[in-house]
C-alpha cells in the first residue's frame, strides 16, 4: 500500500467514529514503517478529527507502527494493548494520551453502526426475469 493510500484510509476510517464527547485537543503523530512509509497526523479537536499528511511536531505522543497494524489498530481489528505488548506498536511520548486517543476513536458513529447492521441483516434481492 502506497503513503498516500494510507493516509487517505485512516482519513475514512476516523470519518466513521464518534468523537461527539470528545471535548479537548489531542494530537496523535503516525510514523509508518515497512511498506508506505511515511509521517502523518490525526488530530481531535473538540469532537472532530483530522487526518494530514505533516510531520506534527507539538503532538502528545507518537505511534509507530506497520501500515497494515495501524490500520487495523485504529479500526478495532488489533487491540492496541496487545499490539504494544508483542512490539507490533511503539509509542513515543505519552502513553496516558496513546491510551486516551485508543478510547476516544474506540466507538463508531451510531448512524454508520445502525447502517451496517441494517444492510447485514436484509435478504439479497432477486431479479425478477
Amino acid at each position: 500500500m502506497k503513503y498516500e493510500e494510507i493516509v487517505a484510509k485512516a482519513k475514512d476510517i476516523m470519518s466513521e467514529k464518534d468523537l461527539s464527547g470528545y471535548a479537548g485537543h489531542l494530537a496523535v503523530q503516525i510514523n509508518i514503517t515497512g511498506e508506505g512509509e511515511g509521517i502523518f497526523y490525526i488530530e481531535i479537536l473538540d469532537g472532530k478529527a483530522y487526518v494530514e499528511p505533516y510531520d506534527y511536531k507539538d503532538n502528545d505522543c507518537t505511534l509507530i507502527s506497520s501500515a497494515d497494524d495501524l490500520l487495523k489498530i485504529v479500526s478495532g481489528a488489533l487491540d492496541p494493548v496487545a499490539a504494544f505488548t508483542t512490539g507490533k506498536l511503539k509509542i513515543g511520548g505519552s502513553i496516558d494520551k496513546a491510551l486516551e486517543f485508543q478510547k476516544a476513536t474506540s466507538k463508531l458513529k451510531a448512524a454508520a453502526t445502525k447502517a451496517a447492521k441494517s444492510a447485514a441483516q436484509k435478504p439479497a434481492k432477486s431479479k425478477k426475469k
